[in-house]
């Protein structure tokens, strides 16, 4: 099939593209399908015009707009559509029922109706979503929730991230057997381990006779706090990490990402008064290809999440990175969580808002090897059930449904 993905933004950004489409495109590739992957460059403009084949997908960035003001929403919408159908598309694949690409398939379906419209969802833009958490204009806030509940409805077939999505989509209105759980993924390359092995195989070795040059010793495995911050309480993380450092003051928390507002500041801010600096080991923002090095320094993973809709709707790429780089893991018993991970056996699963019960998880795992050993084999092998090279089959399962109409 020759398959037209429209996306809401550039491909460099945004964690949605490079965790969840791009990685099914490549994937779609390897199935032996044409894929067109077209977006604006938003937020990134120095990538407008350019057309680059990534792993034998094809993406390609829409001219910047000449016209001014909100003439500009429609050249771009219109820029995005008429790319994709020049690639003479069997079906469009809506990457997120949002902005300009959610217009552009909007008008797919007065210009092209014979090219079935397959929509994507991977979190919740509306009222109790991003909406909240970024400060939109109150008319793009009402045009992403307006977008969020009409596009899907207009679709063949939905494609969602999680169950809570599924039952959204189900709410609006869409059949049953019109909507497909596809969770996020890991690329299969993840579980070629041979990289990291000869990383390790180079680590520098010390002589015995140079003690000065022997790295501090750490007596804890340690800890690893993957995040973009929006997602997370701080009180609760705060409270936690107060606990642990008292009860394992040798112990370290390597701390990558940065937030939307600058919560990490916050949390710098914190550890100083509350006296648990010591352990942090904070990164920032770290370029994609550098952060595998920096998770193969961690031995346990924390990933504590509010219960909130946006979180219960998304599905954690992180997470699944986590385990796939076999560390044991403990989460927020929240969303997808749960279908991940076992409690006991592949993970620990923790109540959210409860700092006194990720604190006990952590320092349990922190004091037993061998069950920290366990819980990462299996974090492992659980991982592989969410290789895109098997997921892909659920995206064909939609396109399926999407073409039978024609």
């Amino acid at each position: 099939m020759r398959i037209a993905m429209l996306a809401p933004f550039g491909v460099r950004p945004k964690g949605t593209l490079l965790a969840r489409m791009l990685p099914l495109a490549r994937a779609l590739v390897r199935r032996g399908h044409v894929v067109t992957l077209v977006a604006p460059p938003v937020h990134n403009p120095e990538d407008a015009g350019t057309r680059v084949v990534l792993d034998g997908v094809t993406v390609i960035h829409t001219p910047l707009p000449t016209s001014p003001g909100a003439v500009t929403i429609l050249e771009q919408s219109a820029s995005l559509l008429r790319i994709a159908l020049d690639s003479h598309p069997h079906l469009l694949h809506l990457c997120k029922p949002k902005g300009y690409s959610g217009l552009a398939a909007l008008a797919s379906r007065a210009l092209s109706p014979r090219v079935p419209l397959v929509v994507d969802s991977d979190d919740w833009e509306g009222w109790g979503g991003w909406n909240e958490l970024l400060p939109y204009p109150s008319s793009a806030r009402w045009l992403f929730a307006w977008q969020e509940r009409d596009l899907p409805r207009r679709a063949a077939a939905v494609t969602v991230a999680s169950r809570t999505l599924e039952s959204l989509v189900w709410s609006m209105g869409v059949p049953p057997e019109r909507v497909f759980y596809l969770p996020n993924g890991i690329e299969p390359a993840l579980f070629d381990h041979d990289e990291a092995d000869e990383w390790h195989d180079h680590l520098p070795l010390f002589p015995l006779d140079e003690p000065d040059l022997l790295p501090a010793y750490q007596p804890y495995p340690t800890l690893l706090l993957y995040t973009r911050f929006w997602e997370i309480d701080l009180h609760e993380l705060v409270a936690a990490l107060v606990t642990i450092y008292t009860a394992r003051p040798g112990v370290r928390l390597i701390v990558i990402g940065r937030g939307e507002n600058g919560e990490e500041q916050d949390l710098l801010a914190w550890a100083n008064r509350a006296g648990f600096a010591p352990m942090l080991d904070y990164r920032g923002w770290l370029d994609p290809a550098l952060i595998p090095e920096v998770i193969a320094e961690a031995t346990i993973a924390l990933v504590p999440t509010r219960d909130t809709l946006i979180n219960r709707a998304r599905c954690s790429a992180k997470l699944l990175e986590l385990m796939g780089f076999g560390l044991a893991v403990i989460a927020s018993d929240v969303g997808e969580a749960r279908n991940m991970l076992i409690h006991e056996t592949s993970g620990l699963l923790v109540p959210p808002g409860n700092p006194a019960a990720l604190a006990a998880a952590t320092l349990r795992l922190i004091d037993d090897e061998i069950l920290r050993m366990r819980l990462a084999d299996n974090a492992q092998i659980a991982a592989t059930e969410y290789s895109w090279d098997r997921l892909v089959v659920i995206a064909e399962q939609a396109y399926a449904v999407a073409m039978r109409d024609l």
